[in-house]
């Protein structure tokens, strides 16, 4: 072995060492922040990139999926030239969702996909474009409670799907304006046979989010966004019982907990009904 063949390893370890990853330990539906001086970063087969910032240390965000399993991962740090400069040892861990009912009409429940419909919505997930137009704090599209957390296993009159829930689910009411929650440029106006009328935002660096079930549209395609911009309106369009507003963050094409970006309150459970006395005879 030459002295500059024993020597690149050590050099590539050094340079490892100037990134930083947190948290090492993220629940289903979290992300990883990776900071430092690296071109990617690959983990359980995805691979996503990093990012030079205007201000600070590059930037990659590694998204883990509401049903990606729990345990112990790898998260390599990638050179220019695909050569791992670093691994790093990750827990995913559990978020233990629960379970949500949710009572469909048969009209309702039969509704499928349109052609192309499928197609759009994850070329709309792919998209990764390199300016970065989003800031934190995320702004939240309506004011409403969470009516239908992140991540619960979603059963149709009782029985499972198969799926989850992808996003959050605000009360609103019909007609709300709803705005974005940061700025970006609109990639996605199309009324969908499931998702309703549907905006999708790309806030760049692989950062979108997507606000379904609208009433009517108030944006085109390709327009730009500042956050809390009006993109749409409240409405109970495609798989929807009633107005609300569902809305998703994409992180390199994986739907993430919300919750991570903006803080929603819950809404309060409905107060038990009292029973009836029966009169005394």
């Amino acid at each position: 072995m030459t002295r500059l063949a024993a020597i690149l390893p050590l050099l590539a370890a050094i340079r490892g060492q100037d990134v930083h990853v947190a948290p090492t330990v993220v629940p289903q539906g979290g992300v990883m922040r990776i900071e430092g001086k690296a071109a990617s970063a690959r983990m359980d087969g995805r691979s996503i990139r990093i990012f030079p910032q205007a201000a600070g240390e590059p930037l990659g965000l590694m998204p883990v999926g509401a049903i990606a399993n729990p345990g112990p991962y790898q998260l390599e740090v990638l050179d220019n030239a695909g050569k791992t400069l670093r691994t790093i040892p990750i827990t995913v861990r559990d978020a233990r969702f629960p379970k949500q009912n949710i009572a469909l009409s048969p009209q309702i429940e039969q509704l499928r996909p349109a052609p192309g419909d499928d197609e759009a919505a994850a070329a709309f997930r792919r998209i990764v474009t390199d300016p970065r137009h989003w800031q934190e704090p995320f702004e939240r599209p309506v004011p409403g409670c969470m009516s239908s957390p992140y991540g619960v296993a979603r059963l149709h009159n009782g029985k499972l799907t198969g799926a989850y829930h992808g996003g959050l689910d605000q009360h609103a009411p019909a007609g709300q304006p709803i705005r974005a929650i940061a700025a970006g440029t609109v990639r996605l106006v199309r009324p969908f046979q499931l998702m309703g009328n549907t905006v999708g935002v790309d806030h760049g660096q692989g950062v979108e989010s997507m606000y379904l079930h609208l009433s009517k549209f108030a944006v085109a395609d390709g327009a730009s966004v500042n956050k809390g911009d009006v993109v749409g309106y409240v409405g109970a369009t495609g798989r929807a019982t009633g107005p609300h507003l569902h809305w998703s963050i994409y992180v390199n094409g994986i739907a993430v907990n919300p919750s991570g970006w903006v803080t929603v309150k819950p809404c309060a459970a409905a107060p038990p009904r009292a029973k009836k006395r029966s009169a005394k005879k």
